[in-house]
């Protein structure tokens, strides 16, 4: 078998979110490992995109040899179901779902139900179907996907140096999430606003202009609630800034309703960060039991308890800091998710 593939990404693979950021780890490792790994962008308005972006995706699939192997990216795929059919013969379309389209957060009944239409008919035209957790396999099921079509293939983490606890008695709160309803920003401010005797500030990182309602919502909740003075939002970074906030943290939060499988949770136990996250999606079972805490999605009181818990007890942080470095160490390397990846691309020699 010719070992090559074209990934179809709808936007540019070097934005710095999860998805984008498996897409290009398993690009490039794939690279590494032999493999001609072709890019095809199609545009940044997925997954509505406008007539002018369809019509650029389909010139740019119109353009792919017969016979090519097509990883695209589910964020596009799964809104273009008339041309993944269009080429359901010529091309070997393997998608790749992080998670499906209609489980975003605020979304309108009749969008939400559009979206759901819309991917499960592009899906029904993929050879196979990767995901990245056994959550998101499950999400895939009353989509009507054959369970014999999709694939898990987990992300791959970076090996980093041990987390050196900080000595500093405020406890640093680290959460890395693109400013959207799905990610929970607005219960976590909720939480922390009832903590306001204990030492405390919250570094928000991730773009505040994907979703600008959020964003500035976000922004007014947090005067509202007078901690202006301790959370601090740092915007979209590049991959180095964000490991210096992961360093400099006492404690990873993850607030999300929903996550297809949650990297940001396996960067945090690469660092050997205690973490508290929601049970949303995939979540329970990315952060294992002996790293940190899980609390329902959208529960105030129950993330108010859990961050006061560790924030007043720093003996329990340490407990489960060790947890996580433990848990980093199970975790596979990107080569060996590359491997995995392959692996389900080889399939369909």
């Amino acid at each position: 078998m010719r070992r090559a593939c074209h990934f179809v990404i709808p936007g540019d693979w070097r934005t710095p979110t999860g998805g984008y950021r498996y897409d290009r780890r398993i690009g490039v490792a794939l690279r590494e490992s032999g493999w001609q790994v072709d890019l095809c962008t199609l545009g940044d308005s997925f997954p509505w995109p406008d007539a002018a972006t369809l019509a650029h995706a389909q010139a740019q699939l119109d353009a792919l040899p017969d016979g090519a192997l097509v990883v695209a990216d589910g964020l596009a795929f799964g809104a273009m179901p008339e041309l993944a059919h269009r080429h359901v013969t010529r091309l070997r379309w393997v998608a790749l779902v992080h998670h499906p389209l209609h489980l975003e957060t605020g979304l309108a009944d009749t969008a939400r139900d559009t979206l759901r239409t819309n991917e499960c008919r592009a899906l029904q035209a993929a050879r196979r179907v990767i995901v990245t957790s056994e959550a998101t396999a499950r999400d895939l099921a009353p989509m009507g996907v054959p369970s014999n079509r999709v694939r898990v293939v987990e992300p791959g983490t970076d090996r980093v140096p041990a987390h050196r606890a900080s000595a500093d008695s405020t406890v640093r709160l680290l959460c890395v999430a693109t400013l959207t309803a799905r990610k929970g920003h607005a219960v976590l401010l909720e939480a922390l606003a009832g903590l306001p005797t204990l030492d405390w500030t919250l570094h928000c990182v991730g773009s505040t202009q994907r979703d600008t309602l959020t964003s500035d919502r976000l922004h007014r909740l947090v005067t509202e609630l007078g901690l202006a003075e301790r959370v601090h939002w740092h915007g979209e970074l590049i991959e180095a800034a964000v490991a210096v906030h992961y360093a400099a943290a006492d404690l990873f939060v993850l607030p999300s309703f929903h996550e297809g499988y949650g990297m940001v949770i396996t960067e945090a136990l690469a660092h050997g960060l205690p973490v508290v996250c929601t049970t949303g999606g995939a979540l329970a079972q990315t952060l294992p039991r002996t790293a940190g805490l899980h609390v329902p999605p959208g529960d105030v009181v129950a993330l108010r308890e859990a961050l006061a818990s560790l924030i007043t007890q720093p003996a329990e942080r340490a407990r489960f800091a060790a947890g996580a470095r433990a848990a980093a160490e199970q975790l596979p390397t990107w080569a060996q998710a590359a491997a995995r990846f392959a692996a389900v691309l080889e399939e369909l020699a």
